[in-house]
């Protein structure tokens, strides 16, 4: 008696069925909502050459994908105008549109990495400041080698370079979300100065290496000084690779400082999108910073004099090829 009741309060086998297969079609459906939220690089379109046969008869222009974030960006923008320059068409790297297509909406074309092992390049190394030479490089395909990352190259074409480097919609109202609930806290009357703090590797590369200094608590403290003696209301928005030392270092006793970096160099889109909604700029050291900066616009303040005058950073690095002339350097 018992087994019978079980079966006639048991559900039927196709009710179960169909409650099984709803289940199944909402898992799956959920998953992909989320999954959607979550941006590939090749969401993004792009002009990819598979083809040897596809590429320019004039030939072409490439660069290496070396670095992180800033280094890409230099090297993109280098490759933009050079090959422009230089009346080649320009192709980046497949590496180099993971990096930056994500976050930026990129124009340049693709080469694909199976085309680009089939050509036969010739490397140009490029110093970090443009030269005269580089108007006229020689060969058909030419695959730009180097770290540049300096305005020399491409402030002549800045308003196309801001173009290229336009923030995706989701990253820069994610970006205006976060000031925005910073203006209702000053009553929408602060003035937002962008702080990015470099440190990281940097911490051992720069004394040991380069010879060098890092941004200390008295290079920061002049640097907020300089804009709260010029901005009414300013709020200092900081972001770091080391958010810890920033918190112990940065004196917040007047409360406007806002300590918001992530931290993850693995996914910098979020602290480098912050940086470049703020009206000013206080940067540090790093390629990262330096482009926060030239895309913010605005005032920066930048770390002047921080290495030895025999440190071999002095034959790869130039400041007044990287700072921008109006840009003001506060000495390490």
């Amino acid at each position: 008696a018992a087994v019978k009741g079980f079966w006639t309060t048991c559900p039927s086998f196709s009710t179960f069925y169909f409650l099984f297969a709803i289940f199944v079609v909402s898992t799956i459906f959920h998953c992909h909502q989320r999954l959607a939220l979550v941006p590939a690089p090749w969401a993004y379109s792009a002009h990819v050459v598979l083809a040897p046969r596809h590429l320019p008869r004039e030939g072409l222009f490439t660069i290496n994908s070396k670095g992180r974030l800033g280094n890409q960006m230099g090297e993109y923008a280098t490759l933009y105008a050079l090959a422009k320059m230089n009346g080649r068409p320009a192709f980046i790297p497949v590496q180099m549109h993971s990096t930056l297509a994500p976050i930026f909406r990129i124009t340049l074309p693709v080469l694909h990495s199976a085309t680009a092992s089939r050509i036969p390049w010739q490397n140009y190394h490029l110093n970090n400041w443009m030269e005269e030479k580089y108007r006229h490089i020689p060969g058909r395909y030419v695959r730009l080698t180097g770290y540049p990352c300096s305005w020399t190259f491409y402030h002549h074409l800045r308003h196309e370079i801001l173009q290229e480097f336009t923030l995706h919609d989701h990253v820069r109202e994610e970006a205006q979300k976060f000031l925005r609930g910073l203006q209702a806290k000053w009553a929408g009357q602060a003035t937002f100065v962008g702080v990015h703090v470099r440190r990281g590797d940097y911490v051992h590369v720069m004394p040991r290496v380069w010879k060098g200094v890092l941004a200390d608590r008295g290079y920061l403290q002049r640097a907020l000084d300089w804009f709260r003696a010029r901005c009414r209301l300013p709020v200092f928005v900081v972001t770091s690779d080391d958010m810890a030392w920033c918190r112990d270092s940065i004196n917040n006793s007047v409360g406007d400082v806002v300590f918001a970096g992530n931290g993850l160099q693995g996914s910098p889109a979020k602290d480098f999108a912050l940086l470049t909604q703020c009206n000013h700029t206080i940067i540090t050291v790093g390629t990262f910073g330096v482009w926060a900066a030239y895309l913010a616009g605005g005032d920066t303040v930048y770390l002047a004099k921080f290495t030895l005058p025999n440190s071999p950073f002095n034959m790869v690095f130039r400041p007044q090829a990287v700072f921008l002339p109006e840009w003001v350097g506060i000495a390490a």
